[in-house]
């Protein structure tokens, strides 16, 4: 019995797998061409980026916040000092937190909202419309998204990393009363390119697992509403999911590379 189960999922997973693969085929013939619509694509520029701005804003600039407390707490206790603290904060937040926090808050604000879309779509049969329109669901839709989210994702991380690093600022300076220009010159004298480009390649890879798990679930979804639930719960989990498992090996990689 357990090993029935067992094949069923692995047979299931390779499904997926496989109609993954085929419908991001179908995307990229369709990615380096006009898409049907401008006003589609920037609509969903401003669906995926423009309307994630304010709770991106809120999540970094908290969490630069909370980083250079806590940074300026434990230099307090090792050093009896604040030291490092525009370092530690510029760091994490571009290398790590930036990239990782701004997809979990997509994945779970705009991730979602595809999926429920797209598989409301499928189950209404509004889907098997555009067919008759002469176009197909992976031109119309998931191209449009998959463009918006390969931009906008490294644009809000970038946007985040800079909210995150103003964050500790305001801490470094009204909660230790350190001089902000220390601050600044701390970051400056340590923080490269090289960072950002490691944080936005990651923004970049993140975006594409975030699009093509809420697409992919979206246009497969079945059984009415209950099921519209399911595939939307079941892609947010899976790409916060993959976007930390990921994490990890575009870390090990960049390294590897000299991206850090």
């Amino acid at each position: 019995m357990a090993f029935d189960s067992l094949k069923t999922r692995i047979l299931e997973t390779a499904d997926s797998l496989g109609g993954a693969a085929i419908m991001l085929a179908d995307v990229a013939g369709w990615m380096f061409r006009k898409p049907d619509g401008l006003d589609n694509l920037f609509k969903q520029m401003v669906r995926v980026g423009v309307e994630s701005v304010p709770i991106v804003v809120l999540s970094a600039l908290f969490t630069g916040m909370v980083l250079a407390l806590q940074s300026g707490v434990a230099s307090m206790k090792l050093f009896n000092q604040p030291v490092f603290m525009g370092t530690l904060v510029s760091f994490t937040m571009v290398l790590e937190l930036g990239p990782v926090l701004t997809a979990l808050v997509v994945a779970g604000r705009v991730g979602a909202s595809i999926t429920a879309e797209l598989g409301t779509m499928r189950v209404s049969e509004q889907l098997d419309a555009l067919y008759t329109l002469g176009t197909t669901p992976e031109r119309y839709l998931v191209t449009p998204l998959f463009i918006s989210m390969l931009i906008m994702l490294p644009s809000l991380t970038l946007f985040a990393d800079l909210i995150g690093i103003l964050g500790g600022y305001i801490v470094t300076v009204y909660s230790f009363e350190i001089p902000g220009s220390v601050y600044i010159n701390d970051v400056l004298s340590h923080l490269q390119i090289v960072h950002f480009a490691h944080g936005l390649i990651k923004a970049f890879f993140f975006g594409f697992i975030i699009v093509t798990v809420s697409c992919y679930r979206g246009l497969t979804t079945s059984g009415g509403a209950e099921g519209v639930g399911r595939s939307t719960t079941g892609a947010v989990v899976v790409s916060m999911v993959l976007i930390l498992v990921s994490d990890y090996f575009l870390t090990v990689l960049l390294n590897a590379l000299g991206i850090i």
